[in-house]
């Protein structure tokens, strides 16, 4: 059996989309469950739309995500340089051989000329194609002598070189996801190849570059598949192998229907980039599933899931679990529709199996950098201890524990309203007293003699508990009292029910 030896190859265009990370992630699955090897190739040959800082960007989101390379510019390997803009020098060569060969040909067209036969098509409610049809009524080297040919490559006129796609031929190809596809040549255009600039189209650079470095399963997105039967066609012009396809289904909006989109995330409100990126020229920020409080386990975890399944019931999966699941049996042939909520219970399930002691560093980090706390790292374990599990990230922690780090200076109108009654402030002065009375002031033993003196006195729970709440934390939030009171501790505590009792008497 071959190696199997797949590649991520995206072109620096601007940040990486959650669709390229999927991508990414399944061909990193697939090679490691089979034990190959997966590469990093960065394609820029289209220059025009290069944008400064995206390759970098790539480079940190995948390696935040946990998808390591065993071939790249950054790591090394046999094959490299990994940066076609570093590999020019190797295009013209194959160029030049489909052309000896007859599959390949010169086109001296302007894009004013082209232009203006696309115009003339539509005028007739046509579609213009430059394909087996039109092309022997276009200026190229199919229809000039070998002379005029040489000539104007001598006088350096602009030039694109196209595949000659056969006439009337069915390409017959398979997709280990789709199966058997067969599409009829008439259907498709001759696709430039190489330009005059001396540098080579993605579909001519992606062939090279595939055979070169002896790729043997090409696993990319759905968008790709128009292109395949090119590819196929190309691989067998050269008389090369061709490698195993896989193509993957499209991430699609939450709502709605059509391909998840950067629009679609600024106006429902969620990331649709693993990292925050801004844009060098606009200084517009994205924002990104790291910077929004995701784990990149959580993260990586909803991704698998979105147009592959286990065939099991199982949601929650390491990265090594991952690996030894994946297979593409299971991978879906239609749209994967991006669930929001979703990608938040992921995120909660990884922040619960943390350790407090993890999520209480996690917090204290945050509650430096975002409220100017310095607290005592035993005591913010306590707190996430006690309210992790009604969150989905540790910034959203701020609202259900404020209270642990600052007493309260406003009473929430609507908790007052309801829960504050004519003998409210005699109750609390009544239970303060039973509190400065506590010796062991453990959460359990707080609990144990609140509960004795309510129901020996026959004062009803609620109003207690509720009236004790709004005194602690300002709201009728937060966890049990008796967990309250032990980690504010017995003088806070009584600090607070008396400016409590002050305040709204």
């Amino acid at each position: 059996m071959k190696e199997i030896r797949v590649r991520f190859a995206p072109s620096p265009t601007g940040p990486l989309h959650i669709g390229g990370v999927r991508t990414a992630l399944y061909n990193y699955l697939f090679a490691k469950k089979n034990g190959g090897k997966m590469l990093l190739r960065i394609e820029d040959t289209d220059q025009t739309r290069f944008v400064p800082g995206a390759e970098d960007y790539i480079i940190k989101s995948l390696d935040w995500c946990g998808i390591k390379f065993d071939e790249s510019d950054i790591v090394g390997g046999p094959y490299g340089p990994y940066k076609q803009s570093n590999r020019k020098h190797l295009y013209k060569q194959y160029s030049d051989e489909l052309i000896a060969k007859g599959h390949a040909y010169y086109a001296f067209d302007t894009a004013e000329e082209l232009d203006n036969l696309r115009k003339e098509a539509e005028a007739q409610k046509k579609t213009f194609i430059y394909n087996a049809e039109t092309r022997q009524e276009l200026r190229n080297s199919l229809t000039m002598t070998k002379e005029d040919v040489d000539e104007l490559l001598a006088d350096g006129t602009p030039y694109t070189v196209r595949f000659m796609m056969p006439e009337n031929h069915i390409v017959e190809m398979h997709d280990i996801i789709r199966g058997d596809i067969k599409v009829n040549t008439n259907t498709l255009d001759d696709k430039v190849l190489f330009k005059s600039d001396g540098m080579p189209t993605y579909h001519l650079a992606n062939i090279v570059d595939d055979h070169l470095m002896k790729i043997s399963h090409v696993i990319r997105g759905e968008e790709w598949l128009p292109s395949m039967p090119l590819h196929v066609l190309l691989y067998q012009a050269f008389g090369w192998e061709s490698p195993e396809f896989a193509h993957l289904p499209l991430l699609l909006k939450p709502d709605g229907n059509g391909k998840l989109s950067k629009r679609d995330g600024d106006r429902l409100g969620f990331p649709v980039f693993p990292m925050q990126w801004e844009n060098p020229e606009t200084h517009e920020i994205s924002s990104g599933y790291k910077q929004s409080g995701y784990y990149a386990e959580a993260f990586i975890n909803m991704l698998a899931l979105l147009g592959w399944n286990p065939g099991t019931e199982q949601e929650i999966f390491s990265m090594d679990e991952l690996i030894q699941a994946f297979s593409f049996d299971h991978c879906s042939k239609s749209g994967a529709r991006f669930n929001v909520e979703k990608a938040k219970w992921f995120n909660h399930e990884y922040l619960m199996r943390r350790s407090s002691e993890e999520v209480g560093a996690e917090y204290k980090e945050w509650l430096k950098s975002e409220k100017n706390i310095d607290a005592d790292i035993q005591y913010v374990t306590k707190v996430a201890a006690l309210v992790k599990d009604r969150v989905n990230f540790v910034k959203e922690m701020w609202d259900q524990s404020f209270f642990f780090f600052e007493e309260p200076t406003t009473y929430d109108e609507v908790t007052v309203k309801k829960r504050w009654k004519e003998n409210s402030a005699d109750l609390m002065r009544q239970a303060s007293e039973v509190i400065r009375n506590i010796d062991d002031f453990s959460a359990e033993n707080i609990e144990k003699v609140l509960n004795e003196w309510i129901t020996g006195n026959e004062l009803g729970m609620g109003p207690v508990m509720n009236g004790l709440r709004l005194m602690l934390v300002g709201a009728g939030k937060g966890p049990h009292i008796h967990e309250i009171l032990a980690l504010v501790g017995k003088e806070e505590a009584l600090k607070r029910i008396e400016k409590g009792v002050e305040v709204l008497k």
